[in-house]
């Protein structure tokens, strides 16, 4: 289990990041094309917007939603995560921030 320190090391951890700042973009084109029926779909539909006029702020913002999610795993585990671990973890907190703004 990484340490609440580990933690806090791997939300500036670029590569992190980075793939994050990529599922971010990937989950606002998924929300960009879903059906206008979905529940949330205009406060999801802002969000997809503020992506992709700022990735790298979304990115950072959504950082600690995916530590969160995954705070059982070691940091190691965290840091090498793949791409569809960090894409589903991305997914999942996306409404949050929908309703947030």
């Amino acid at each position: 289990m990484a340490t609440y320190s580990e933690l806090l090391t791997l939300s500036s951890n670029e590569t992190l990041i980075n793939k994050i700042r990529v599922a971010v973009v990937i989950a606002a084109e998924t929300v960009r094309t879903e059906p206008i029926n979905t529940p949330e779909h205009p406060n999801r539909l802002s969000w997809a917007k503020n992506v992709f006029s700022n990735p790298d702020g979304e990115a950072r913002r959504m950082i600690w939603a995916v530590l969160a999610q995954n705070k059982t795993a070691l940091a190691s585990d965290i840091l090498g995560a793949s791409d569809e671990v960090v894409q589903g973890a991305v997914d999942a907190a996306v409404n949050v921030f929908a309703m947030v703004g």
